[in-house]
């Protein structure tokens, strides 16, 4: 992901009608499947925000794909190092 138009900016909606902003710091292509890194869109700006890993899913019906929570341990070690892998090479590009 290309930081040269500014940072993308999502607002999901959780099961019980309530939104929450995130910023998408990257996203991945992985095994068929896309997962995107995001933090929350109001995070404090300290460097203490906690990345959360949420994988796109398509739905039958559904128009648009939903974003759910890895739930498989081995899949989301897997994906959260190669998405901090990916983060880094960014980060180094830049410098």
């Amino acid at each position: 992901m290309s930081d040269d138009y500014g940072s993308d900016f999502m607002t999901i909606v959780d099961e019980d009608g309530t939104e929450f902003e995130l910023e998408v710091l990257t996203t991945l292509e992985y095994n068929g499947a896309t997962y995107l890194a995001v933090v929350p869109a109001n995070g404090e700006e300290d460097g203490d925000l906690e990345v959360s890993i949420l994988k796109s899913v398509e739905e039958d019906g559904e128009e648009e794909p939903i974003l759910c929570a890895i739930e498989d341990d081995e899949e989301l070690e897997t994906v959260y190092n190669l998405i901090m892998e990916q983060l880094y090479e960014e980060e180094d590009e830049e410098d």
